[in-house]
């Protein structure tokens, strides 16, 4: 994507607004570079920006206990420095603002900042890739014609009585399993 690998990466610098430094950063909830289950996993925004460099993604399998073990990612998440900054803590909560720098042993140094994230209520997920991701995720739980059932359900929300579609949802699992 930018023409680097994982190993070519010095440090990593997230500036983040302070909800989220204490949460997931390393502020209140203590150290984030100590990650050996999902639980300290998806709070460690370590984690989490090391599995999207080194995987592209972070998806279930990320939370995976293999893939939190292995090496790559543990090395990576400790060269990553989270700190709390003050103009992305006035635009939170109206924006979720973040700045990434990631700095790399030829001398380069890349910056990505971000207002929000795709499916925030400023940047609404279009309907095809919630489609997508809802497949991706429900697929190994429940069959087509399941699935199929579910998104007719969440598509007629505003028509439909609620227990509708949690007798779908109480359904989920049980029938591939």
């Amino acid at each position: 994507m930018h023409g680097f690998k994982a190993s070519d990466i010095l440090r990593v610098e997230i500036d983040i607004f302070d909800v989220a430094f204490h949460i997931i950063g390393g502020g209140e909830e203590g150290d984030k570079t100590i990650v050996h289950t999902k639980e300290e996993a998806d709070h460690s925004l370590h984690y989490m920006v090391s599995a999207a460099i080194l995987d592209g993604w972070v998806m279930p399998e990320q939370y995976a206990p293999d893939r939190i073990r292995r090496e790559d990612i543990q090395e990576l998440l400790r060269k990553v420095t989270v700190r709390p900054d003050a103009s992305c803590t006035a635009r939170f909560p109206s924006q979720m603002p973040c700045r990434l720098v990631v700095h790399l042993r030829d001398g380069r140094t890349l910056t990505y900042e971000k207002t929000d994230y795709e499916g925030f209520h400023t940047n609404p997920l279009p309907w095809k890739k919630v489609m997508e991701k809802f497949e991706y995720l429900s697929g190994p739980h429940a069959d087509s014609s399941l699935r199929q059932s579910i998104v007719q359900a969440v598509d007629d929300l505003e028509a439909i009585r609620v227990e509708e579609l949690t007798g779908l949802l109480a359904v989920v699992g049980k029938e591939k399993g």
